[in-house]
């Protein structure tokens, strides 16, 4: 019981801690290829992309629930699902608020992304991961199905597992990786609905766009492309973001 609690009182000391300003993390140009190629690992093959793309499916869900709450809806339930689908639901006024809800899914995977590449090359990684256990402990709350429940579960296991054995400097490349794999999951997702709309039409129900289309009257097509628009811009602010470790890299190979 006491060894129990001491672990709760370091993991809850570390979480505290967390919100301070730790020193950047800013990776070699060989170690930079190696976080790049662990986050193509995690969001390309189809084997490790069934549990990435849950992670990715949690936070596009994320997105959704909070546009809601900043336009003042009333967040009722949130579902994740085994094929990587997902709903979300919300109470309150209708009109823009819906559109403006509804936008904030396929995009917020790729803004995550790169707010954690600039965390870690600011110091500020420790805070998102503290900021991170936080929210996703509280998803669990407005999580309205099993399978739903497991998934935020392991979420919350890792996180919290991160929070209290990895040090600043391991927690820094490990965000790092995990914030380049989400801005490259989201284009994965992006290709996805934009296959929906050109191939599999007959999962249109289940995209954003077409669901945005039906509520708006505006094509699918331009909702597409303003997803793709708003991925494109994250990942723009990644390689700004990793512009002098690019540029040291570049110099060291060429």
């Amino acid at each position: 019981m006491d060894n129990a609690q001491n672990l709760a009182g370091q993991w809850f000391a570390r979480l505290l801690d967390g919100f301070t300003q730790a020193s950047p993390v800013v990776p070699s140009p060989v170690i930079l290829l190696a976080i790049v190629a662990a986050a193509i690992v995690l969001a390309v093959p189809r084997a490790t992309w069934r549990c990435f793309g849950l992670f990715v499916t949690v936070i596009h869900e994320l997105g959704h629930a909070f546009a809601g709450l900043l336009t003042g809806q009333r967040l009722t339930g949130i579902r994740i699902n085994s094929d990587q689908s997902g709903s979300t639901h919300s109470l309150g006024r209708g009109g823009w608020r819906l559109v403006w809800t509804g936008f904030w899914g396929y995009p917020t995977p790729a803004l995550v992304g790169a707010v954690l590449i600039w965390c870690v090359l600011n110091g500020w990684h420790p805070a998102a991961l503290s900021v991170s256990v936080v929210v996703i402990a509280l998803t669990l709350l407005f999580i309205r199905n099993w399978y739903g429940v497991l998934v935020i579960l392991g979420c919350v296991l890792i996180s919290g597992a991160l929070l209290l054995f990895a040090d600043r400097t391991l927690l820094g490349y490990i965000t790092l990786i995990l914030g380049v794999a989400l801005v490259v999951g989201a284009a994965r997702d992006w290709l996805n609905v934009a296959s929906v709309h050109v191939r599999r039409r007959r999962e249109l129900a289940s995209s954003d766009a077409y669901i945005l289309y039906k509520r708006t009257k505006v094509a699918a097509g331009l909702w597409l492309a303003l997803f793709g628009l708003a991925i494109a811009a994250a990942a723009a602010f990644s390689v700004w973001s990793l512009g002098p470790v690019v540029t040291a890299a570049s110099s060291q190979l060429f």
